[in-house]
């Protein structure tokens, strides 16, 4: 209902405002309509084609960015399909509103669509339309599907219960406040009692095919729902595509590349990127500079030896935060209890070594644009995972080392999710994540989630 009132509201004021007659003529047929009619068609195409494409369903709505894409995919084909068809039949007068209809359709839908996803995603964060979801699984499948449902309450998934092989009902899922709704075996009795709607298999060797199988025709359609979580993990969408094959649905994974055109394209980005950055923040690096020169004695860069790329070293620059002899008190400060960072990165709350105009630029992460100069030179990217020290890199298990196939970022998955308040555990999967998966349009959107990380400061010391 939304989408109708802002496309009909949208297309009204464009054919108002635009500069041709109430009548506009085919000369193909020497016919004249109503301009409103034709309005009127692209409207009902409109709305259609957002059904076609899935931007209304459940799967879709509030979740990732097909819904956006299916927004912008549907308002380009009614309007593209509309010119076309009016170059052939040569209607006059509908080039204002089909240029700023295009325009004014697609940014309403998604500012629209916007809006309602902030809604419908703090609704979920309190449990509240959300699908009901009985996991059925190991105890430990259960409980990693758990605490990953849990990290994204925006996906509406609340897990209510679960089904184990041992079925010990009134007990709790080991790690986790979940309750064991019974055993696999009587998945439909546990689903009725914890009033779920949808069953999420975590792990299939407790079930067999059969099993599976059967357990699909007893749920009940458009209420009910079925959903298996391949073993496959941190696998990004765009990467997974699902064939049926004699009744089989293959999964296909592709395979992650590190050069091409694409790696091409990212660096060009990168570059262009930063050159401007670094040209429209001048004002703000020279007014750091200055005022870490006269705050406190020392340089006013920071250079560190970090790994990059291939494992190859550099020096990054930053900002000097920190007092002259702060690398000096490092070793005397890791024996100490520390209410942040984690195991391999050395990170302190309130940590003496900084100084305090170096708290601030911390603060809003001013320390680190110096770093859009390693960009330009090629030892980082825009976006990437985060360079490590070498005395980190000695403690890295031989999976991590994946990190250096891509250039290290100034800011990355680690930088927007939190960043020293993560785990050394949860930093490793993000970076990883990031190296099996990255794409352009992945870079720019972790670039605007910067923007937000940055003004809320959380992890940031």
């Amino acid at each position: 209902m939304t989408d109708a009132i802002i496309l009909a509201a949208i297309l009204t004021v464009v054919t108002m405002t635009a500069p041709h007659p109430s009548m506009v003529r085919i000369t193909r047929f020497d016919l004249f309509v109503p301009a409103v009619g034709i309005v009127g068609a692209v409207l009902l195409a409109i709305l259609t084609l957002l059904s076609l494409t899935g931007s209304r369903t459940p799967r879709v709505v509030g979740v990732g960015s097909q819904e956006y894409r299916a927004l912008v995919r549907s308002s380009f084909l009614a309007f593209t399909s509309t010119a076309l068809l009016a170059y052939l039949f040569g209607v006059e007068g509908l080039t204002f509103i089909l240029a700023y209809g295009l325009i004014g359709t697609t940014v309403a839908l998604v500012v629209t669509r916007w809006v309602w996803r902030r809604w419908l995603v703090s609704q979920r964060r309190q449990g509240k339309m959300a699908n009901r979801v009985l996991l059925v699984g190991s105890e430990e499948s259960v409980a990693a599907t758990a605490r990953d449902l849990k990290r994204t309450p925006a996906a509406g998934l609340l897990v209510v219960g679960a089904c184990t092989p041992s079925g010990r009902v009134a007990d709790y899922i080991p790690g986790t406040d979940i309750a064991v709704s019974g055993s696999v075996d009587n998945v439909m009795g546990a689903l009725r009692r914890v009033d779920a709607d949808t069953v999420l298999i975590s792990s299939a060797n407790e079930l067999s095919a059969a099993t599976v199988r059967s357990l699909s025709w007893e749920l009940e359609p458009g209420r009910h729902h079925l959903i298996v979580a391949p073993s496959l993990t941190d696998i990004g969408g765009p990467r997974l595509h699902t064939r049926p094959v004699a009744g089989l649905p293959l999964v296909h994974v592709e395979t992650p590349r590190y050069s091409g055109g694409k790696l091409h394209a990212k660096r060009t980005f990168d570059v262009l990127a930063a050159g401007v950055l670094i040209v429209l923040l001048a004002p703000v690096l020279i007014f750091v500079a200055l005022a870490v020169q006269f705050t406190s004695p020392g340089g006013v860069l920071f250079r560190q030896e970090r790994i990059g790329l291939s494992g190859e070293k550099f020096h990054m620059l930053k900002f000097r935060s920190m007092y002259q002899d702060a690398e000096a008190r490092l070793t005397e400060l890791a024996t100490e209890s520390r209410d942040s960072g984690n195991d391999i990165m050395f990170k302190m709350k309130d940590d003496p070594r900084v100084t305090g105009v170096g708290k601030v630029l911390r603060r809003f992460s001013l320390d680190e644009l110096p770093q859009l100069f390693n960009v330009v030179l090629g030892d980082m990217a825009l976006v990437g995972p985060r360079p490590p020290l070498e005395r980190e890199v000695t403690q890295y298990a031989d999976t991590v080392h994946r990190r250096f196939l891509v250039k290290p970022g100034i800011t990355g998955l680690w930088q927007v999710s939190g960043r020293s308040d993560l785990d050394w555990d949860e930093t490793v999967r993000l970076d990883l994540f990031y190296v099996e998966n990255w794409t352009l349009t992945g870079d720019l959107t972790i670039l605007l989630k910067t923007v937000k990380a940055v003004l809320k400061s959380e992890g940031a010391y």
